[in-house]
């Protein structure tokens, strides 16, 4: 899931793209802009969707943040050792700190915050 009204969003999926290949084509992507009635049938809360990559999985399970991450990158070879790297116990709360405040000072610069 992604924001197609979000410039950084579609370039970070056409970059995502461009890395994994044909194993993008693993990949569904589903625009969350103006799909909040779906977001909460998926048991997304659609303010959560803005800040927080979300995937489902192929067992069904609706992952966000990190564990997406690690998800999405994990498929692409370039980007496996990122994934193992983003694993680690003193690396994760790190990056998801650094996340989430790249992500809300974004969403305060378009307003949505």
């Amino acid at each position: 899931m992604y924001c197609g009204a979000c410039p950084k969003c579609v370039r970070d999926r056409q970059n995502y793209e461009k890395l994994a290949g044909k194993t993008s084509d693993d990949v569904c992507w589903f625009d969350i802009t103006d799909q909040d009635s779906q977001l909460r049938q998926l048991g997304i809360d659609p303010k959560k969707a803005l800040s927080e990559l979300h995937i489902k999985d192929a067992e069904g399970r609706i992952l966000s943040e990190m564990d997406a991450y690690i998800v999405l990158m994990s498929k692409v070879t370039l980007l496996k050792p990122l994934a193992w790297l983003m694993q680690l116990p003193v690396i994760r709360p790190l990056l998801a700190k650094m996340y989430h405040w790249q992500v809300n000072r974004r969403l305060r610069k378009r307003g949505l915050l």
